[in-house]
This record gives structure tokens, C-alpha cells and sequence, in this order.
């Protein structure tokens, strides 16, 4: 038997979590189920599965070998359709990462229109505002915003968030209007890090060459998500600096009000980071472009 039909049978069996019900879809006997696992087992060298009279579970071995069957399986595919004049189905896992706030506002809304459009893909998405190891977590691709830190990835640029200075009518009231930068020292800043206790960055400035100039500035408020932070304006604990987008509606709805317009901070740069792999299944090509069409509103062109 080859090794691609015992890693069928092994996903058939983890995901079923039957042998019964997996040699049913296969069409096979109960016992070679049995067999095929227990020799892909004896391969590997380690146990996937616990057995017991009423169920079968993975072990900690067998939850990481499925991810990778699962992903090579779907590439076998992919590979058997590559000549096909017809375009070929697309199937399989995309696992991506992005922010809390582009999955809720930008991308979980047209998620929709994808998987109809390729109603056998996967879409797993972790959202979360700290740096993930693309490489070691799995991940397919990231889509990021900010400076591009990770030299062992491939960056395709979307575009540029343009940044606005925001502040909570209370927190104006109390604390009076800047008028230049050279007020902000008597003024709060809500201080954004990503990782709880490293330095804070001060009120950033955009010079004429496109540039920062920082301004430091104190605050007694510091976070490290993009929720935390706007819930932090809103609450009058100070100034932020956010991208656009997202405060827009707070905005126009009068719970914030936008500050120093004629010195905004430089745009932030928005990418689409990949591990450098020679050849990218098509599945993550495809969301990697369905990603760039969803963004593309939200963004400046990339200058």
C-alpha cells in the first residue's frame, strides 16, 4: 500500500474518529484500517491514535501529523489537477493571521463571497495583535500592518493605512485642545506596545520626506491590542494615533474627534507576509489575492 492511501486513511480515521465509519468511506474492510494505521504507526515510530472500546482519539503526535496530512493531501490534489484544462478545484486549509480589528471589519464580513466562490476550502484565522512565528505556527501567510521585521519572509505590499490623531470629547474638555506639537508635553498619551513592557514609542509626526519625527509624551495608560487601545480613548485616558479606517465612524458619531490634522503620523505600510517557498500552492495564491481585493478600499496606493 502506498503512503499517500495510509495518510488517507489516518485523516479519515481522526477526523471521523472511527475506524468504522472511516472504512465505510473508503470502501474498505474495518480490519485494514486497523492494519494500514497500525503500519503507518510502526513507520513513523510513535503512536497518532488512542484506542479505546468506544472511541478513538489523537494523541499530541497524531494532532500535529493530521495538520501536515491534511495540507499535503490537498496539495496531492492541486498536483493531480495541474494539467487539467479546466481550473482546478480549489480545496484544502489556508491558515492566515491578522488583527482583531481587520478580521471583524475587513475581512470576516466578505468571507462569504469566498467560500462561495470555492466551497471546499478551509479558512482558519487567528486573530491576534502579536507577532507570529509564520514559520513555526503554520501559517500560510500573515497580513500585517506596520514595519516588516521578519528578513527570513516575503513581503507583497497592499497598500498604506492613513493614520489620524484622535481624542474622546471628555478627555478634550478636561485636558483642553492641542494646537501644535508643542503642546503635546502637557497632554496624555495612550501608549501602544506590542509586547506589556518594552518601550513605548511617543506621538509620531510625519515629516516632509515621508519620515517620523517622535514626540515624547507621558501617559498612564499602556496596551498592547488595537480593542484595548481605541476603548482607551473612548474612556478620556488620552490621545492615539489610529489608522483611519477605524475611527471614522466614532468620528462622524461625535465619540471621538480628530486633533492635530496637520500632523498626522506617517501611513503605515500594510504587507502580506509568506514563508519563501518555491512553490506556493495555489489555494494560498488564491486568498492571498482575495485578501489584496478586500483590502484594496481601505488603503492608499502603495507609493
Amino acid at each position: 500500500m502506498s503512503l499517500l492511501d495510509q495518510l488517507n486513511a489516518f485523516v479519515q480515521v481522526a477526523e471521523l474518529g472511527s475506524f468504522t465509519q472511516a472504512a465505510d468511506r473508503l470502501g474498505w474492510p474495518k480490519g485494514k484500517v486497523s492494519t494500514t494505521i497500525q503500519a503507518l504507526e510502526n513507520h513513523l515510530g510513535t503512536r497518532l491514535l488512542h484506542r479505546t472500546t468506544r472511541k478513538v482519539q489523537l494523541t499530541q503526535d497524531g494532532l500535529a501529523f493530521h495538520e501536515r496530512c491534511r495540507d499535503l493531501l490537498a496539495d496531492v490534489d492541486e498536483l493531480q489537477a495541474l494539467f487539467q484544462r479546466s481550473a482546478p478545484e480549489l480545496r484544502g486549509r489556508v491558515r492566515i493571521d491578522m488583527s482583531t480589528g481587520a478580521a471583524r471589519h475587513m475581512v470576516i464580513p466578505r468571507l462569504p463571497e469566498l467560500l462561495q466562490r470555492h466551497p471546499k476550502l478551509e479558512v482558519e484565522i487567528s486573530s491576534t495583535d502579536r507577532r507570529v512565528d509564520v514559520v513555526r505556527e503554520g501559517f500560510d501567510c500573515v497580513l500585517r500592518a506596520g514595519a516588516v521585521l521578519d528578513s527570513g519572509l516575503i513581503a507583497r505590499p497592499l497598500g498604506r493605512f492613513r493614520m489620524v490623531n484622535c481624542a474622546s470629547p471628555g478627555y478634550l474638555a478636561r485636558w483642553g485642545t492641542p494646537q501644535s506639537p508643542d503642546e503635546l508635553a502637557k497632554h496624555q498619551l495612550v501608549h501602544y506596545v506590542p509586547v506589556l513592557g518594552a518601550r513605548p514609542d511617543g506621538f509620531d509626526i510625519a515629516q516632509p520626506d515621508g519620515s517620523a519625527r517622535t514626540v515624547s509624551m507621558g501617559g498612564s495608560v499602556t496596551v498592547n491590542n488595537a480593542e484595548a487601545y481605541q476603548a482607551a480613548c473612548l474612556a478620556g485616558l488620552g490621545l492615539i494615533q489610529a489608522p483611519e479606517h477605524g475611527v471614522l465612524g466614532l468620528i462622524a458619531d461625535g465619540a471621538l474627534v480628530e486633533v492635530l490634522p496637520a500632523h498626522r503620523a506617517p501611513s503605515m505600510p500594510v504587507h502580506l507576509l509568506y514563508a519563501n517557498r518555491r512553490h506556493l500552492p495555489q489555494r494560498v495564491r488564491a486568498v492571498m489575492d482575495w485578501l489584496a481585493e478586500v483590502m484594496a478600499p481601505h488603503l492608499e496606493p502603495w507609493a
